[in-house]
């Protein structure tokens, strides 16, 4: 038989998800079973979950074959990449095995502290690791465009970021917005740690021109609203993102999981894996 008979098939990534039972865990576990270069291959949660021993995918009405376990090990057995969108403590745990196993991780999860920060730095000395605050490949380019926007409005204008959010989500600011701080800070030669301003009561006194401004809302079943305002005299410039389903936050992770399949041990974001440096 020909080679043109008997095509070469090239193996699937393999992918586990932490918090699989979640609304996000369930996201990402249709994202894979639908990509035809991944397969499943693991499925975690705590140990509290009622899924525990349940295929991954019988709430979607699906069969994957990876049943959901709250041992580390046996969840990561044999896969590439594990994707994480869970809780600062859930990704640590998480990340230690990782690392001692050689799986790749893509952390989703929002939330870290400082020190925290440093323990996922420090671990992408050994494996190779994409973190950023929001997967969507929408908002990572947002993201590029307010670092041109803050340039250019860097005096003259105050820069408020608003954020909205579902009922449920347990931080605030959002990563999300936190990360746009952060990218409009370095673009205008100011530390975030000492420019924000998180909260507003009572006699504030006339706005500092050189602080950057947050607003928190929390209701419904809002997935992610992040808006930028540039406000000066005569004008107002808004950056606004918008996200209806959590389909783009899975969508991004896949993306990150194929970038890492090539990588080596090391730290990177979504502007690495979009290629917008």
């Amino acid at each position: 038989m020909s080679a043109a008979n008997n095509p070469v098939t090239e193996p699937r990534l393999k992918i586990a998800v932490a918090g699989a039972s979640g609304r996000m865990g369930q996201m990402l576990v249709q994202a894979v079973l639908t990509s035809a270069d991944l397969c499943l291959s693991g499925a975690l949660d705590i140990p509290a979950s009622p899924q525990l021993g349940q295929d991954a995918a019988a709430l979607l009405g699906q069969q994957s074959g990876a049943l959901i376990t709250a041992d580390l090990r046996q969840g990561l057995a044999g896969a590439d990449v594990l994707i994480d969108f869970t809780r600062p403590e859930g990704t640590l745990a998480h990340l230690a095995v990782c690392r001692e196993l050689g799986v790749k991780l893509v952390i989703g999860t929002t939330g870290f502290s400082e020190a925290q920060k440093e323990e996922i730095a420090l671990a992408g000395q050994d494996i190779a690791i994409v973190m950023a605050p929001n997967m969507s490949v929408g908002v990572n380019v947002t993201l590029k465009l307010l670092e041109m926007a803050a340039k250019a409005l860097a005096t003259g204008y105050d820069i408020e970021i608003i954020e909205a959010h579902h009922r449920h989500k347990v931080d605030a600011p959002s990563g999300t917005a936190l990360k746009m701080g952060e990218v409009i800070a370095s673009a205008t030669g100011r530390d975030l740690n000492e420019c924000a301003v998180y909260e507003r009561f009572g006699h504030t006194g006339e706005r500092d021109p050189s602080t950057i401004g947050f607003s928190t809302i929390r209701g419904g079943d809002i997935v992610g609203d992040h808006t930028v305002l540039f406000a000066g005299t005569g004008e107002r410039i808004e950056v606004t993102h918008k996200s209806s389903s959590r389909a783009t936050y899975a969508q991004g992770s896949l993306r990150a999981a194929r970038f890492l399949a090539g990588r080596a041990a090391g730290l990177y974001d979504m502007f690495d894996v979009l290629e917008l440096r």
